[in-house]
């Protein structure tokens, strides 16, 4: 197949992509502007355009199909001359599931956790030598990318965004995968540039779980009163399987899961990844992975890029960096870091990046989000609020959001850099939060502040 892809250079796209060459197929592509690692990846395999931008006499008849990413813009030049030549036109998750519709689709989803219960899943299968097809949303230890597609597995495992599908197309992304085996894990309200209320965003998971085909079953997080009262209330013919935190504890900075065999240590800790855990634990068994054999590879996976990652290390101090920035997400890791490193000061920063976290009334629901910090830093660029053509947030209204009076909140980025690189970090743990890039600050050089 030939298949032109607008906006190769998003992370799911271009690794869509390499999948796809990977398979046999011609891909060609466009965007405006690639970052690496993308840009370095597609050159290596021959699918970096040649010149950036926009180029609607690369659009011809002769195209199988056309793959549209969020990137691009309903008015892009290339997909207006898809649409006047009648050209099969795809979102991303279109034409993942065009490749699964004859497989057994497996996917996660929930407002958190997914990412890495979705790795939890692929690290056992994988070590057990057990081959499926895989969609995740983060660059994982032992796989080339983060996309695998065949002709010949039984099973795909996707991880199910509920953000927009394209621009053309106001789904969200997981409406569109006809799970035959589904997971969710947490409801908490995010992404309100796209669902303003609360109601509107749990309705898309009401559809999700409806969307499950007949006979297919959800393993759901019944510790989460929203994911209950969501899954217990559809109508629809599936079947419902409770998870919950297992047993564990925490001894000297390592946690142990109690298993059937005993304590086991982990690579992971922090009660929600407990939680993420035990949900992949029943999605393998439905898979075909019995339960001794899901902890022997459990025991050596180290998580998810991003997702409380450890970047440096001293004899009595430790830095963790996470992806998280929604609430729920920061009061989760936050406590988790504090319950694993019980002993030592825990400094938290939280660089708010994201368009919700710029919004009053969203602002509000990082109540007690830090409560578990020794000492808590919120970090913003007020340029950033600016380009995203919202009102000024004042630092007097990020303190009142976070009922938190000893709050520090920086507002500029070398003032920031120079309190990070000017503290005394015995005895403490230090965890940055961002899905940016905490203003360009270099994390190698932690390596050597810590003691």
């Amino acid at each position: 197949m030939n298949i032109h892809f607008i906006a190769i250079g998003g992370s799911a796209m271009h690794n869509l992509a390499l999948a796809l060459e990977h398979k046999g197929y011609t891909i060609t592509g466009s965007d405006d502007v690639i970052f690496e690692p993308s840009k370095s990846r597609l050159a290596a395999k021959g699918l970096l355009p040649e010149t950036f931008g926009w180029y609607p006499e690369k659009i011809h008849e002769g195209l199988d199909a056309i793959v549209l990413g969020m990137h691009a813009k309903a008015d892009n030049p290339e997909l207006l001359k898809a649409q006047e030549l009648g050209l099969t036109i795809y979102s991303y998750p279109e034409f993942l599931y065009e490749q699964s519709k004859d497989k057994t689709r497996v996917v996660i989803g929930g407002s958190h956790g997914k990412t890495t219960i979705t790795s939890m899943i692929l690290h056992v299968l994988n070590y057990h030598n057990i081959k499926v097809d895989y969609m995740v949303g983060a660059q994982l230890e032992g796989f080339d990318r983060m996309v695998h597609l065949t002709e010949d597995n039984d099973f795909i495992v996707l991880e199910g965004d509920e953000y927009l599908s394209s621009p053309i197309d106001r789904r969200p992304k997981f409406h569109l995968y006809k799970p035959n085996i589904a997971l969710l894990s947490g409801i908490a309200w995010d992404h309100i540039n796209v669902f303003p209320t609360f109601e509107n965003y749990v309705e898309q998971f009401q559809i999700f779980v409806d969307s499950i085909v007949n006979g297919g079953s959800i393993t759901y997080n019944e510790e989460d009163p929203e994911v209950k009262r969501v899954v217990e209330a559809s109508e629809n013919t599936i079947r419902k399987l409770a998870y919950s935190t297992p047993a564990y504890k925490v001894l000297d900075g390592q946690t142990f899961l109690e298993t059937p065999e005993g304590p086991m240590p982990i690579e992971v800790f922090g009660e929600h990844n407990l939680s993420n855990l035990s949900g992949a634990k029943w999605i393998c068994q439905h898979m075909g992975v019995d339960e001794e054999d899901f902890y022997e590879a459990i025991a050596t996976f180290k998580g998810a890029s991003k997702r409380l990652e450890k970047i440096a290390e001293g004899k009595t101090s430790v830095a963790y960096k996470d992806f998280a920035h929604s609430p729920s997400k920061v009061a989760a890791t936050t406590r988790a870091v504090k319950e694993q490193y019980p002993d030592r000061k825990l400094v938290a920063c939280l660089e708010l990046h994201t368009y919700s976290s710029f919004n009053p009334e969203f602002l509000k629901e990082y109540k007690g989000a830090l409560d578990f910090a020794d000492e808590a830093v919120i970090f913003y660029l007020p340029e950033s609020v600016a380009i995203k053509k919202l009102a000024a947030v004042t630092p007097s209204q990020i303190a009142e959001a976070f009922k938190r009076e000893d709050l520090i909140i920086f507002t500029d980025a070398n003032s920031f850099h120079a309190y990070l690189n000017g503290k005394d970090y015995e005895d403490t743990t230090l965890l940055l939060m961002s899905s940016g890039n905490y203003g360009g600050f270099n994390l190698d050089t932690l390596n050597g502040l810590l003691k």
